[in-house]
């Protein structure tokens, strides 16, 4: 029986789920966990992120190439329909999901993780952060505009050419294009490379950020996040980063943000919680299952 871990994550829909499953699967060191992502390249550089095994397999419907049924999945997408989610649920001995939906349910046979959920034998209340994030950190860097992971489109441009007076620092993503700083650089004090990425946001005193992902790590750091909306992505999270005292702005406005840096803004603190999951899961991990018949198979 393998444990394979399969996340939605690419260039074009941003990279949060990606940086949770780095949470998660370096949270089990005794457990051998592959990554299953839609995306190939973010599959070959996940080495880099302290992922031992990851495979690209495009599409959800793929997995039954690698996995087999009886193998346990944990499963971060939203790809799927309800037939398909039952069907995973049926062919995996064990299948833990996680998601942001706020009025998202547990179904029979599965274990959800979930932000807005409360704690049960077959639920957590959870957001994975990786641990590096959580601690005291020097604060030598005022002001840091991280977009996202992902900018097919170059909007990155069109909300710098909107800054104004606001010139913070930039940190880049993963899935930026060559030449694409030089177009950038005016509207920046500084550009940091996304190799930098952990020390920028431990650093940083504010982020301002379109990645949930990243705001949660700012915060874990002791930094204050400001979150952007973006109309081409899921905005379930953002009732969660504003229970937690993010400010989460509609729109791109300059003027806002710094009214926002100006102001006191009570922040709530989060607890690295990656043992919690880890004891929950690892019990889900050992305890056998009677298998039902496998329904979702290579032929779907």
């Amino acid at each position: 029986m393998k444990v394979f871990y399969y996340t939605h994550t690419g260039h074009r829909f941003t990279l949060a789920r990606f940086r949770k499953a780095v949470a998660i699967i370096n949270s089990f060191p005794d457990f051998e966990i592959t990554l299953l992502t839609s995306d190939y390249k973010i599959a070959s550089f996940s080495k880099e992120f302290g992922i031992k095994k990851a495979i690209g397999i495009d599409v959800l419907r793929n997995i039954p190439n690698v996995a087999n049924h009886g193998d346990i999945l944990i499963y971060d997408s939203d790809e799927h329909n309800e037939e398909q989610l039952q069907d995973m649920i049926y062919y995996f001995s064990k299948f833990i999901r996680l998601s942001t939906l706020e009025n998202d349910v547990c179904r029979q046979g599965e274990f959800l993780i979930n932000p807005y959920i409360q704690n049960s034998d077959t639920t957590l209340n959870h957001l994975p952060v990786q641990s590096q994030f959580f601690g005291k950190f020097q604060k030598d860097i005022d002001v840091t505009f991280f977009f996202g992971d992902d900018d097919y489109d170059k909007d990155l441009l069109k909300y710098a050419k909107d800054f104004g007076d606001f010139k913070p620092n930039l940190l880049l993503g993963f899935y930026y294009f060559i030449g694409y700083e030089d177009e950038l650089s005016p509207y920046f004090e500084k550009i940091f490379e996304v190799e930098d990425y952990d020390e920028v946001i431990q650093k940083s005193k504010v982020v301002v950020t379109s990645s949930y992902q990243t705001a949660l790590e700012t915060l874990a750091s002791g930094g204050k996040p400001i979150y952007i909306e973006r109309e081409d992505r899921d905005d379930s999270p953002n009732k969660f980063l504003s229970d937690l005292g993010i400010p989460v702005l509609k729109y791109f406005d300059s003027k806002k943000i710094i009214e926002i840096m100006n102001q006191h803004t009570e922040y709530k603190k989060i607890s690295n919680q990656n043992s919690q999951i880890q004891k929950k899961l690892e019990v889900l991990f050992k305890v056998e299952n009677t298998l039902a018949t496998p329904k979702f198979s290579r032929d779907k």
